[in-house]
């Protein structure tokens, strides 16, 4: 089933990003990593008390209708350690967690997946988490460099892995409502723009493991989308390897009656892809966005063009920040 039921309210704690920023000043839906650590009795500032930056993305999304609450983990960033130090200093309830949606099938967002259900297990008392995975995430990948040679990527946990620390793995290819009909995990992203190209460069093991094979598309990939009462859809892209375009038109879509009035998350407009910044910025005029929160792999060329068109609708993402619809 994909209905997606509208909430009352969600709020949004990020749990790792590339970006640590506790001193730029934010909207008043947003709260950054400091006012939470001093409400957790915070007394003296150091850097043993501080969430650790990563390469990576992990979201906790919280969505409330009426009596009911459930809490998704939207990836879980690169490492175990970093994970799990930012839990702690967040004072981030584990048990809290009703499941797991993984983006795509890359390190940076899957890197601490088994220690992430570990500490669910440990927190709630051996609870199933459901876990929601597409069945090609599981593929080696690797970047072919300029000599030829190719440099494999860790891989993602497998669904026995997972399984092990109490997952209810979920393979899907197709949309899912899920978590009571808060939260939308959506299918395989069609690719309909012109100009957002995937990940030039990438390939992936053959079937049969004797080989590699061009996988810039990164079908796998997945975004989160919820809807808020009086505002509209919330999009969560991790990493926009089909392009954040390409996931606001499959969004606006599959939820022609709202709005569109966020997105978050990685849009991967860094490295070779700062070359479609502008067309991505024209592109993102469409939809009817009052909050744009650029996160991980967005990067600072990108993140400077968007704040130029969409003023101050932009409120990039860093790790222990808070928002709140």
């Amino acid at each position: 089933m994909t209905e997606l039921a509208t909430v009352d309210s969600v709020e949004i704690l990020v749990l790792v990003d590339n970006a640590t920023d506790t001193l730029s000043t934010v909207p008043s839906y947003v709260e950054n990593e400091l006012p939470r650590l001093l409400r957790r009795g915070l007394k003296r500032l150091s850097g043993r008390c501080l969430c650790c930056a990563a390469h990576g993305l992990s979201l906790a999304i919280t969505a409330r209708r009426g009596d009911v609450e459930r809490t998704l983990l939207f990836d879980t960033g690169p490492d175990a350690w970093v994970f799990e130090r930012n839990v702690d200093r967040l004072g981030f309830d584990m048990a809290t967690v009703d499941g797991i949606a993984l983006s795509h099938g890359h390190w940076d967002h899957g890197g601490a997946m088994v220690r992430a259900l570990e500490m669910i297990q440990l927190a709630s008392g051996g609870r199933t988490v459901p876990t929601y995975m597409h069945p090609g995430m599981y593929r080696t990948r690797a970047m072919k460099m300029p000599d030829g040679s190719m440099r494999p990527f860790e891989d993602v946990p497998t669904a026995a892995m997972l399984e092990q620390q109490g997952a209810l793995v979920v393979h899907a290819t197709v949309p899912l409502s899920v978590l009571d009909g808060l939260f939308y995990v959506s299918g395989e992203i069609p690719r309909v723009t012109s100009f957002e190209p995937g990940l030039p460069g990438q390939f992936r093991r053959t079937e049969d493991g004797s080989g590699w094979e061009p996988d810039t598309l990164l079908v796998d990939e997945r975004y989160v989308a919820v809807r808020v009462k009086d505002r509209g859809v919330l999009v969560f892209t991790a990493c926009s390897h089909a392009g954040v375009v390409n996931v606001m038109l499959d969004a606006r879509e599959r939820f022609p009656g709202s709005p569109l009035f966020g997105v978050m998350g990685g849009f991967h407009l860094s490295g070779a892809n700062e070359r479609i910044i502008p067309e991505t910025v024209e592109a993102l005029r469409a939809f009817p966005l009052t909050v744009v929160a650029p996160g991980h792999c967005t990067g600072w060329r990108a993140t400077s063009a968007l704040a130029a068109a969409f003023g101050d609708a932009v409120a990039p993402s860093a790790v222990g920040k808070t928002y709140r619809f």
